[in-house]
């Protein structure tokens, strides 16, 4: 990642953890948050440009891309690592998800990544390629769940269709870009210790996920997550592109 330029989406989670490994790899980032408080502390650690702002507004993501061409002159990687669980709006199971939990979930987690990775890649596809031979890589966001769904603590139904949506868009994209040597690709992490994820508090939820994700006894950390989407961020990963690299710790396998 040395000299890499990073845009990433977030900046708490699993969002900051990988900011924090890509500039301890040497990466120059640029962070855009709507949460001011946390992107100016994550900026000022890791010493990014930041911007601050709502990205599911209009022109947002080009905003974002000005900033990073104004200070750096091009981009070299996009990670969406920021989404929202629409539980609050109210998302649930299909026939009793609302309108608002179903738009709020799509538009986060879907339109924002949509908009962000429309912005980025039409100016990959204009800038020279690397010293790898790629022009750029592309991480987005998936879950655990668009593969593995559990109906008693997660029957969220809006969420589950955005990340499934997400993947298809990538592999799409994919397919697409790689003759133009645009890589694409998508972190799918089941739960994961993060200020979204303390439902974990919950005494049967803590016992549930210490069942379903045995190589932890719970929760995943959010630098396990960051460390494989630097992974796949960087020339480590120059020839994989349209795949889906689930960091689950054996939900996907468990069978509870």
């Amino acid at each position: 990642m040395e000299d890499r330029i990073l845009i990433l989406n977030g900046s708490t989670g699993i969002a900051a953890a990988a900011a924090r490994l890509a500039a301890k790899a040497g990466a120059r980032l640029v962070i855009a948050t709507a949460d001011e408080a946390s992107g100016i502390e994550l900026a000022s650690e890791t010493g990014a440009e930041l911007w601050t702002g709502d990205l599911a507004r209009p022109g947002a993501a080009e905003s974002v891309l000005g900033l990073c061409i104004s200070k750096f002159g091009r981009v070299d990687a996009l990670f969406n690592a920021s989404g929202l669980s629409g539980r609050r709006y109210g998302d649930g199971p299909v026939h009793e998800c609302t309108d608002e939990g179903w738009e709020i979930t799509l538009t986060r987690n879907l339109t924002v990544t949509f908009h962000l990775c429309r912005a980025v890649i039409g100016r990959m596809l204009d800038q020279a390629a690397g010293p790898s031979g790629i022009r750029g890589a592309v991480l987005n966001m998936g879950s655990a769940l668009a593969d593995s769904p559990e109906p008693r603590h997660f029957a969220h139904h809006a969420y589950a269709a955005s990340k499934g949506a997400v993947v298809a868009l990538s592999r799409a994209m994919a397919a697409c870009y790689a003759p133009q040597q645009i890589r694409v690709n998508v972190l799918a992490p089941s739960m994961v210790r993060t200020p979204a994820g303390e439902r974990g508090a919950d005494p049967e939820l803590h016992e549930f996920l210490r069942k379903k994700q045995p190589l932890t006894g719970g929760m995943v950390e959010a630098e396990d997550v960051a460390r494989a989407a630097i992974f796949l961020l960087s020339d480590a990963a120059a020839a994989i592109t349209g795949q889906v690299l689930t960091v689950d710790a054996a939900w996907s396998l468990s069978g509870v």
